[in-house]
């Protein structure tokens, strides 16, 4: 377990603070908007660190940038998300599990481990994209 500084603290009250998910450089800044010197490099290594530890999930934008978040489910999960708003909704997992293992197993994998995330947009969004 990594020690406990003041800066990976800023970090995670800062991620705490935050609605969805929100990329390294934009935590950043927003802490430098409120004084803080931490620098970048520390701000992506304590996210790293709390995503390796479930204390924040993690996903790739269909852009391919690294987007955070505090996770507040313990456990494996997966995430809808909307494209236009961002707002996210954990879903379990067990129906992707176990079509991973099915895959894999048909094909003579083994120990098949997986990322999913589902964009779309959500009702709201739909709602005000259709007026």
């Amino acid at each position: 377990m990594k020690r406990n500084t003041w800066q990976r603290e800023a970090v995670r009250e800062a991620l705490d603070g935050t609605d969805g998910f929100i990329s390294a450089q934009a935590l950043h800044s927003s802490l430098h908007a409120t004084g803080s010197p931490i620098g970048l490099a520390t701000v992506y290594r304590a996210l790293s660190d709390l995503s390796e530890q479930g204390e924040a999930d993690s996903l790739q934008s269909p852009d391919g940038e690294s987007l955070y978040r505090a996770c507040s489910t313990t456990g494996h999960h997966h995430h809808l998300i909307c494209r236009n708003c961002g707002l996210t909704v954990e879903i379990g997992a067990e129906p992707v599990e176990t079509w991973a293992q099915q895959v894999a197993s048909e094909h003579g994998f083994t120990q098949a481990a997986h990322v999913v995330d589902v964009f779309g947009l959500c009702a709201n969004c739909t709602r005000l994209a259709a007026v």
